[in-house]
């Protein structure tokens, strides 16, 4: 039994690997690494050169590539650690990470302290040291400088002693190297004068300028003017604008409003401090108004702008003139670019993104009726230096010869000087430097160190670094022996690359004896031993002999000849059809003591068969004793996959390549461009190219065609019929004139039809005399002396031309001709045609036909259609209206007599007395009743009504007014006083009897409703006395309510009276209780009145 505390080592285990793998994955691999890191797997002699960190003056720092962001296992881990110490072991210059960035500091700031940053990576790690103003900082010589790593720190900085450009050098044991420079300004914006400022007194009409002048500051400030107090500010227009190059404000032209105080307000850019100048007043003359007067430019752009390619450029130009000036704005020799905005009521032209091609001469003109004045100035885009060729790392064997150029562009051009570990380069002795090239003859140990090509014009410079080291090692062989297997009478070639700097002398021996050079047997330039025709006597043991003044180094490499691997793929030509199966059979023959390793190709590309498993599997078969057969499986084959199949066999002598030719038969291709020859109005003649057969005869050729009118492609007709496979042209025929169509081919084998081939462009057949007639011609109803026609409108898709319309031809049943007329409208579907000479219902023959621009089409069958029969002409007669209550009266008439006009509902209308009828209300009927009941009605009120037939025409006359009167309302005093006595089922109930007022309809009986909760069925006892007797079923809850009847109706509900008898159990005969419903208990209070048996009284 184990021991129980290794199931938790072993978790420990795994925890503190998967933490060390966080741990590692997080650490970020050095610059040393990066550099290093190289596609192949070749050393790093081999590699003479690498990239390495460029910078430039005024850019920031690139983006490190996040190579810990990878995943790695834990396992993986610990061959990353290996490399990453050896990447870490190699020793190479300072390279910079961060260098120094422009400062902008607040002196008003808390925090006290400059950080100009720098760091830099290299191995031995560099050393830092800093320049000011190309001076070296003396850390000890004052005690507010300090360093913390590369980074140079300053307390309690000073503009006076600290302003100016800050240079950063890193260096180690293999080298110097200057990073860009950085400038270190400060914020600040001091205080207006507390001076009182003088007020300016102007005309009417005349223009003025008030002086903001501000107060020292640094960097760049914003400016503003307050009018009067403080925050109302002064609004720019055509009149007033306030310059952001001068600060000053400036009036077209006064007016009697500007009058009042103004106040300028400055805030700084960088620390949006504000400060507030002394108030100026600004008043007006009283000796006059000013005149009109021609406009002056008092604020204008410089005469030559600088500007970086790449800003905003803002062009000021403002004038004072009465009237107000226009300032228009053109550029010379050009236009102004389309990006370009007017601002500020075109007093500011503002351009983005400035190019080099908005360089040039812009002008801007004032101009009022009085005239106009011009000023104009050139603008001039520069930009930084920017790299196009760069210089990188570089390893070198002593003597040889360095070449290295850098290039940048620039406006102006940029020129170029050369450090070599932080100290200017220049041309002497075998250093040649012109311009951005420098060479240096028969590199010594002396000349390693870090070099910095210098690309700079008058706006800023850029830095391109690179390391140079001359390498001096004696001859290393990485792998020895090397093992080297031959084809039977092919080449082979027996390398040697030893690591050596100088280059060694090479020398060459088969056992104890040198190896004497033929035609079979060469040395080539790389120290290549290259065997033509190898043999077997060619085995055996070949030794590389490399020397150098620092050593030498002996390599042995074994060479084995084997026989020739022959591989065969069968069936080397096949054919299928398209979703059938086939399998590949590749067979290699070769050495025994070889392992092969196969690959498949399709078209010379290597199968993927994870991305194509579906129609692709490899098939490994047993290995013989001296061949190896593998399959490929291709299922469910497609058009696609026909092509060459190619299996490739390895070993590490030999690479054999067999293919094979897979053809698939398959439904046609599409044809190609489908052309329309010619076009009638019923035919089309096409024509098309062949496309592919796929290995099978084309059979035949399906014409579709489609149009705005069809659901989706269509079959045609054709001629000839069927159209073979051998034609390209054919004619589609029994199409519609002048519809739209677009055409396409599909073609057809034996195995198939294939896709269709791209539509041609649409056509328009042409116009014809239209073919098809309405359908469903109808029509009747209508108003007297009306004859109405309706049909089915036709399709624009049979309308043949433009210019369709209809022809209404129609007579009275009996006679000859025919009267036509013209419907012009292709939409309409309904003619009228009004006689007052023809009576209703009068028979007509109709038929409609159809006519275009080209000329009559056809008529449809003649069908017959009566005229209107009009409205109603007689009104209902013996109308009788009686009251059935005090709310409703019911009414009834009998129809007028039968013929034209028959009447499809009644309207009744009906009013009070004194009312007039067009306030009164109407109702209809639903269908040829004839007879109606008035509800809503007001009580023992006297109604008037009439009743008017009515039908799709229109309504006909109205009877004679009949009067009826409501009865009066019913009691409204419920019965009271309720006593009841139950003697066992039998329950006697008897009530005060009720009383009708005045206004009310007399008592006539009264009605006993009995419910039993829980049930549907109601009893309902009427009786003409103040007492009924009821007879309960069994068992239950029952509930009494008693109401008076009058003519007026019912009258209102008394209290309910509930009764409670035991389920299934019958009361006694001789049982019997008394109960009163007092006059003030409610119902609710009888929720608890139970019978209980008593004696008989």
């Amino acid at each position: 039994m184990g021991s129980p505390w290794k199931p938790f080592l072993l978790l420990s285990i795994i925890s503190g690997l998967s933490d060390f793998a966080r741990a590692v994955a997080a650490r970020p691999i050095s610059y040393a690494a990066v550099l290093r890191m190289k596609p192949d797997s070749s050393s790093v002699l081999n590699s003479r050169s690498r990239p390495r960190q460029h910078h430039s003056g005024g850019l920031g720092t690139p983006d490190w590539p996040a190579f810990s962001s990878h995943p790695l296992s834990a396992l993986s881990l610990l061959g990353s650690q290996e490399d990453y110490r050896s990447e870490e072991s190699e020793e190479f210059g300072p390279v910079f990470i961060q260098e120094p960035d422009d400062v902008i500091f607040p002196l008003d700031s808390d925090e006290k302290k400059v950080v100009m940053h720098c760091e830099a990576r290299g191995n031995p790690p560099p050393t830092y040291s800093w320049y000011v103003n190309r001076t070296e900082v003396d850390a000890e010589a004052d005690y507010r400088y300090g360093f913390i790593d590369g980074n140079f720190i300053i307390t309690n900085a000073s503009e006076i002693t600290d302003y100016g450009r800050y240079q950063c050098k890193a260096e180690n044991s293999f080298g110097t190297v200057l990073s860009r420079d950085a400038l270190l300004q400060f914020a600040y914006l001091r205080t207006f004068s507390g001076k009182t400022r003088g007020g300016v007194s102007v005309r009417e009409g005349q223009g003025v300028v008030l002086m903001c002048a501000p107060p020292p500051h640094s960097p760049e400030i914003i400016y503003s003017w307050v009018f009067n107090e403080f925050p109302s500010f002064v609004a720019e227009d055509s009149r007033r604008f306030i310059s952001q190059e001068t600060g000053n404000l400036y009036i077209s032209k006064v007016q009697p409003s500007d009058v009042g105080s103004y106040i300028c307000l400055v805030k700084n850019t960088a620390t949006n401090a504000r400060v507030l100048s002394p108030p100026t007043p600004l008043t007006l003359k009283t000796d006059g108004v000013m005149g009109e007067y021609e406009p002056k430019i008092e604020v204008h752009f410089p005469t030559s702008v600088l500007a970086a390619k790449g800003v905003t450029v803002r062009l000021e130009c403002f004038a004072l003139g009465n009237p107000v000036p226009t300032i228009t704005w053109r550029k010379i020799n050009g236009n102004i670019p389309k990006k370009a905005r007017l601002r500020k009521s075109q007093a500011v032209l503002e351009i983005p993104n400035i190019q080099l091609e908005d360089s040039g001469t812009y002008e801007c003109k004032a101009e009022n009726p009085r005239g106009g004045t011009a000023f104009k100035g050139h603008l001039q885009v520069y930009t930084l230096p920017q790299w196009v060729r760069m210089i990188n790392d570089t390893q070198m064997d002593s003597g040889e010869k360095l070449q290295w150029e850098c290039k940048a562009t620039g406006r102006p051009r940029p020129t170029y000087r050369w450090l070599r570990n932080g100290l200017p380069l220049t041309s002497q002795g075998r250093v040649e430097i012109l311009n951005g090239e420098v060479t240096i003859h028969k590199v010594q140990q002396a000349d390693s160190g870090m070099y910095q090509c210098v690309a700079e014009n008058k706006y800023g410079a850029i830095y391109s670094n690179a390391e140079l080291k001359i390498l001096a090692s004696a001859p290393v062989f990485v792998h020895n022996p090397v093992r080297v297997i031959a084809t039977l009478g092919k080449d082979v070639s027996l390398e040697c690359k030893p690591r050596a700097s100088p280059k060694p002398r090479i020398t060459w021996k088969r056992g104890d004896r040198r190896i004497q050079l033929s035609r079979r047997i060469m040395l080539l330039r790389n120290n290549t031993l290259r065997i033509v025709n190898s043999s077997r006597a060619d085995e055996g043991n070949y030794v590389c002999r490399a020397e150098n003044q620092l050593g030498s180094a002996e390599m042995t490499a074994v060479l084995w000849v084997k026989d020739a691997m022959r591989v065969e793929l069968s069936p080397s030509r096949v054919e299928v059809t398209v979703g059938e199966s086939v399998v590949l059979s590749c067979k290699a023959t070769h050495d025994t003591s070889l392992d092969v390793a196969f690959q498949w190709f399709f078209n010379q590309r290597p199968i993927n068969f994870q991305q194509d498993g579906v129609h692709f599997e490899y098939i490994q078969t047993v290995r013989a004793r001296q061949s190896s057969t593998v399959d490929l499986m291709i299922r469910s084959i497609l058009l696609k996959h026909a092509g060459k199949y190619g299996c490739r066999a390895q070993t590490s002598a030999d690479t054999v390549l067999a293919e094979a030719e897979l053809l698939v038969r398959g439904p046609p291709g599409p044809p190609g461009v489908v052309i329309v020859e010619e076009i009638s109005d019923t035919t089309a003649t096409l024509s098309w190219s062949r496309g592919l057969d796929n290995h099978s005869p084309i059979s035949t050729y399906n014409l579709q065609a489609r149009s705005p009118f069809s659901l989706g492609w269509q079959t045609v007709k054709t001629d000839p019929d069927p159209v073979t496979g051998d034609m390209e042209s054919a004619m589609a025929v029994e199409l519609n004139p002048w519809v739209e169509y677009e055409f396409r081919v599909v073609a057809s084998n034996a195995i198939g039809t294939g896709d269709p081939s791209a539509p041609s462009r649409g056509v328009r057949t042409k116009e014809a005399v239209p073919s098809v007639a309405p359908a469903n011609v109808s029509g009747g109803n209508g108003r007297r002396h009306e004859l109405v026609i309706s049909w089915e409108p036709v399709s624009e898709e049979f309308q043949n031309g433009e210019g369709f319309g209809y022809i209404v031809a129609f007579r009275a049943n009996g006679t000859r001709g025919w009267k036509e007329k013209m419907v012009t409208s292709a939409d309409s579907t309904t003619y009228k045609y009004r006689d007052e000479t023809f009576p209703p219902l009068t028979p007509f023959e109709v038929k409609v036909g159809v006519y275009n621009n080209k000329g009559d089409g056809p008529f449809s069958r003649v069908v017959i259609i009566h005229s209107a029969e009009g409205e109603p002409r007689e009104a209902p007669t013996d109308v009788k209206a009686q009251s059935i209550s005090s709310s409703e009266i019911r009414v009834t008439w009998k129809p007028p007599n039968p013929g034209p006009g028959r009447p499809r509902g009644y309207e009744v209308s009906y009013w009070k007395d004194m009312e007039q009828e067009e306030s009164g209300q109407k109702q209809r009927t639903v269908r040829n009743e004839t007879s109606m009941v008035l509800t809503g009605l007001e009580g023992n009120s006297l109604y008037l009504i009439t009743v008017k037939g009515f039908n799709s025409i229109g309504q006909g006359p109205a009877t004679a007014a009949v009067t009826a009167k409501t009865r009066k309302a019913p009691p409204a005093h419920p019965p009271s006083n309720l006593m009841w006595i139950q003697e066992g089922n039998n329950v006697s109930l008897s009530w005060d009897p009720v009383k009708a007022k005045d206004n009310e309809s007399d008592v006539i009986g009264y009605m006993v409703l009995l419910k039993q909760e829980g049930r549907g069925h109601n009893q309902v006892t009427r009786t003409i006395n103040p007492s009924t007797m009821l007879s309960l079923p069994e068992g239950g809850t029952y509930i009494i309510e008693v109401r008076a009847l009058s003519e007026g109706g019912e009258g209102a509900v008394s209290s309910q009276v509930r009764l409670v008898t035991s389920s299934g159990v019958r009361a006694k005969s001789n049982q019997c209780s008394v109960h009163r419903l007092p006059q003030s208990l409610t119902w609710t209070a009888l929720l608890l009145v139970l019978l209980v048996p008593s004696a008989s009284w």
